[in-house]
């Protein structure tokens, strides 16, 4: 398997080639040397070398852990591949011309021929330790958030103190002295995964989308190649980050830092899988290259307070500030997602503009959409750094309710062949899914209750979403999908055979291949049309069971296909923002109604006939008007009484057509008085449906006009102010016509004349706001208190903390809190960092109000 592979003098061989060969476009140099002095080796590839200093540059560091062989042979087939297509691929010459690539191919040499030559699966380097053993590991050895230990053994042992080993000394010294350095990666692996950098507070840094939208935009380069989606996890509170690593140094620095895990083995089959790894993420190193001149110093600025200033449900605007006038020849990038960690490439560009002010149109009602902006200048076409992230979930339809489930602790864990604690998995461990050699194999399984949703709800959307929190042990690469099933209740869904037995009532229809388990992004499965018809017949039994299953049987020589994902409870949990959730989106049946008119009459400029519906042209060619009214009373309470359907039924006697072209129509109207002269003086609230012509009247006497939405929302409005409503039947010509009368209705006749109502029963209106929200520091934490608000339809309040502007929508911030208390902590938040938060009230649609905001100063 190894003879494939490079050596470390194979590696500075080639180098040396490719000096003599491209001497104006890559230098070599010696950093440092090791303990067991071999030169630490940096080369330094750019048009114009001798000027590399002078342009934003891109750091690659690779092989700090001796058996993590990718970064050394990715960093000389990137170099090969920039140098002979330094001449043929207009990407590679843009790229060179505004960029420097540094790159360390292996940042632990001495370790790295130690794995290559005796100990394949050798990490740290070669130190020797006080008592006999060898090694510390190199990304644990740097000064931010460095930990002093003496298990001197360990894997992740860090030194004996910050910078102690010649390896990390010699790149903090050259990162120190290349302020141009903009973007640093350091490759590793496994587990295609990208580890953006930290600060170890758990708070949104300012150029924490910028980190984001890097490692999205290099995943859409990897995805164009193989088809594989590398997941984005930027680690979980303080307690459970990484210490001491290069990454973080590097952001300290001022530079956007990235861990980039590569491959499901350290050493792999090189031909079939690490070739694949190369390939892959070279476009991936070629887009971060040429990005690196986009945070040079004379980059465009930063937007400022990018946030929401409306939003409904198809439609959100957008607005920010920015000084144009320091600024000029800047123009403005919006990007829109549909989910979290997404690239803002092409395909998600949704405008330009030099406005400060966007409005997205067309959007689906509920729905959680992410935005983002950048500056770009006009003539240069240098971009800035991107603004942090709106997140907005526009408002639901007139008819629409939605449901965000979790379930209990109790409900949620996993169960495993071998295992004979499953009980305990429950509400504590995260979700093992998939086969080992240890567990043999093992489900995810997860219990909802459904019983706040009404018995007859019809769904409209529903989706299951869980978080991939580690796939390292996902260890062959293509092998094996996840799904999710939903089984008939058991009576003990701890009990592994049970589950492992359950009748499956079906599968979702989407399942993910191994290549695209995209650990720290959300994996989504989306119902269709007969799994909601499932889910609806769930609601009737109140919860519903879930099975989440991956590979069953592992193939000769491997020993683990393992997933992990969060199940938000517990020690090793997450929290409320990483637990998995059941989202419905649905309507319920409508309750018909019909009424009759409470007055009808023909109005004529010679007067008006009540108890009669005609209209057309008189003798003198002046049109006939029919009137009609309708008293809405019957209708329950307006403020809880949503019009779903509405249309007018009516009957016009038999008429032989004239042969002229006349058509007529139905159009809402607000009348203080029923008169000619008023009715020619209208004030019109909109036409129902389209007219009707003379020869539709002739083929069939029956005919209904339609209400659109806004003559819905006239019905609702009159309603709501105990106003009958009136319409006017008319007809429209293209030329003169007289006597030409069309009889509805009269005393004598059964036509009928009738306004047919469909309505459901849902709140309109959101509760009023909480009051008197403040914040103290209690516990080492902020604590927020409010008074909530007394109507009996409130349900809840809902609490978002946002570090750069006020929320605006309760998604757009970190939710820190949903229920009826009147207090919350912040439990991961910094004291000492400036933030706002905010609070919303909730009915049981819900409709959110307005937010009452706060803004914390430490």
């Amino acid at each position: 398997m190894k003879h494939n592979y490079l050596s470390y003098q194979d590696t500075i061989e080639f180098l040396e080639d490719m000096v003599k060969e491209y001497p104006h476009l890559i230098q070599m140099q010696t950093i440092g040397s090791t303990w067991e002095n071999r030169p630490i080796v940096l080369a330094t590839i750019t048009q114009n070398v001798e000027f590399a200093h002078l342009k934003p540059a891109l750091l690659y560091t690779g092989t700090i852990h001796a058996r993590e062989w990718i970064g050394n042979e990715l960093a000389v087939a990137f170099i090969r591949y920039l140098l002979t297509h330094s001449t043929t691929d207009p990407r590679v010459m843009e790229a060179l011309s505004k960029s420097t690539l540094y790159i360390v191919p292996v940042l632990n040499p001495d370790g790295f021929e130690y794995s290559r030559t005796h100990y394949s699966f050798w990490r740290k380097n070669r130190r020797k330790n006080p008592d006999g053993s060898y090694g510390v590991d190199l990304n644990r050895n740097f000064s931010v958030g460095w930990v002093k230990s003496t298990n001197y053994s360990s894997n992740v042992y860090g030194g004996p103190a910050p910078f102690s080993e010649p390896e990390t000394r010699a790149i903090k010294e050259f990162v120190d002295s290349h302020p141009n350095i903009t973007i640093a990666l350091d490759y590793h692996s496994q587990g295609n995964v990208f580890f953006p950098a930290h600060k170890f507070n758990h708070e949104a840094e300012i150029d924490g989308t910028d980190l984001n939208v890097l490692c999205a935009n290099m995943n859409y380069e990897i995805f164009k190649v193989t088809g594989r989606k590398y997941g984005i996890h930027r680690g979980k509170p303080p307690t459970k980050l990484i210490s001491g690593s290069g990454r973080e140094y590097y952001y300290s620095k001022g530079i956007l830092a990235s861990v980039v895990e590569v491959g499901t083995r350290n050493i792999p089959d090189y031909l079939q899988n690490m070739s694949e790894s190369i390939h892959e993420n070279i476009p991936a190193l070629l887009y971060a290259l040429k990005e690196a001149s986009n945070y040079a110093p004379s980059h465009p600025p930063r937007v400022e307070y990018f946030t929401i200033k409306e939003s409904n449900s198809n439609a959100v605007t957008l607005q920010w500030e920015y000084d144009l006038e320091a600024n000029t020849g800047v123009y403005f990038e919006i990007y829109r997602n549909d989910q979290h960690k997404e690239a803002c490439r092409e395909p998600s560009l949704i405008g330009t503009t030099t406005r400060l002010e966007f409005i997205d149109t067309d959007r689906e009602s509920g729905k959680l959409y992410f935005y983002y902006i950048r500056p770009v200048n006009l003539l240069s076409r240098q971009k800035g750094p991107f603004a942090p992230q709106v997140k907005v979930m526009t408002t639901l339809e007139r008819d629409e309710f939605f449901r965000n489930l979790f379930p209990a602790p109790k409900d949620i864990g996993y169960v495993a062949q071998k295992s004979n604690k499953n009980p305990e998995h429950f509400g504590k461990n995260s979700l093992f899914v998939g086969v080992n050699e240890t567990l043999g194999i093992s489900y995810g399984v997860i219990r909802f209750k459904l019983d706040s949703i009404a018995t007859q709800a019809l769904i409209k959307e529903a989706k299951i979403s869980l978080y991939p929190l580690n796939r390292v042990n996902v260890k062959i690469e293509k092998y094996g999908e996840w799904s999710i099933s939903i089984i008939e209740n058991v009576e003990d869904i701890t009990d592994f055979e049970q589950i492992h037995n359950a009748k499956v009532i079906q599968t979702l229809g989407q399942t993910i291949p191994s290549q695209q388990l995209t650990q720290g992004i959300w994996k989504t499965w989306n119902f269709n049309s007969y799994e909601r018809e499932l889910l609806q017949e769930a609601i009737k039994k109140g919860e519903v069971l879930f099975r989440i299953q991956g590979p069953t049987k592992l193939p000769l020589g491997s020993d683990s296909q393992m997933m992990m994902f969060d199940l938000g409870y517990g020690p090793f949990g997450g929290g409320i923002h990483y637990r998995p959730h059941l989202d419905i989106k649905y309507t319920l049946p409508s309750t018909k109604l019909e009424i009759e008119p409470s007055r009808l009459a023909t109005v004529t400029k010679d007067g008006v006939t009540l108890d009669t519906l005609s209209c057309g042209f008189d003798s003198d060619g002046d049109v006939v008007y029919g009137f009609m009214e309708f008293d809405l009373s019957s209708l329950p309470e307006a403020d809880t009484t949503v019009i779903t359907n509405a249309f007018i039924r009516i009957h016009n006697k038999p008429i032989k057509p004239s042969g002229e072209d006349i058509r007529y129509l139905i159009e809402l109207v607000d009348l203080d008085k029923l008169d000619y002269e008023k009715l020619e003086h209208r004030e019109s609230l909109g036409f129902i449906d389209y007219e009707v012509s003379e020869t539709e009247l002739a083929k069939k006497d029956e005919h209904l006009f339609l209400f659109d939405t806004s003559s819905k929302i006239e019905l609702e409005n009159a309603h709501a102010q105990d106003k009958k409503v009136g319409f006017i039947i008319r007809p429209t010509k293209a030329s003169q016509t007289k006597n030409h009368i069309i009889d509805w209705y009269d005393k004598r006749s059964q036509n009928e004349v009738k306004l047919d109502l469909k309505y459901i029963k849902r709140r309109k209106y959101p509760v009023a706001p909480v009051k008197d929200l403040s914040a103290k520091i209690e516990k080492g934490m902020v604590k927020l208190t409010w008074e909530n608000p007394t109507d009996p339809d409130f349900v809840g309040a809902y609490v978002v903390r946002n570090r750069f502007h006020p929320p605006r929508n309760p998604q757009d911030g970190v939710k820190l809190y949903a229920g009826k208390d009147n207090y919350t902590y912040d439990n991961f938040g910094n004291t000492k960092i400036a933030k706002y938060y905010a609070v919303f009230t909730y009915d049981n649609v819900p409709n959110y109000s307005e937010p009452v905001i706060l803004h914390y100063e430490p």
